[in-house]
């Protein structure tokens, strides 16, 4: 068993309010789960408005299969053009590392 998760820290653009963060965030989160089939929720900076931490994680059999899919991830989250992606954080262990 391979689980990888990634941490995705952003700078939002014009917010000037949580309401309006969240309306920029959910979209991200639910296209995350939808299109990937992995767990997405938003992690830090809750209380910020221009900043937001997006955690993903998933559990395979395949390390390779968690890779590929942990780039995909990374690869849509670095494509948002409202959200300036700032630093990207993975990590790959093995059920054998626990």
């Amino acid at each position: 068993m391979w689980i990888g998760f990634a941490e995705f820290d952003y700078l939002l653009g014009d917010v000037h309010s949580l309401k309006h963060k969240r309306s920029l965030v959910r979209p991200v989160v639910a296209e995350l789960r939808r299109r990937f089939s992995v767990s997405a929720a938003e992690v830090g900076h809750l209380d910020a408005h221009r900043r937001t931490l997006i955690g993903v994680g998933m559990v395979a059999a395949d390390r390779a299969h968690v890779l590929e899919v942990l780039d995909n991830v990374e690869r849509f989250a670095g494509g948002r053009p409202e959200m300036e992606l700032l630093s990207v954080r993975q990590r790959l262990i093995s059920a054998s590392d626990i």
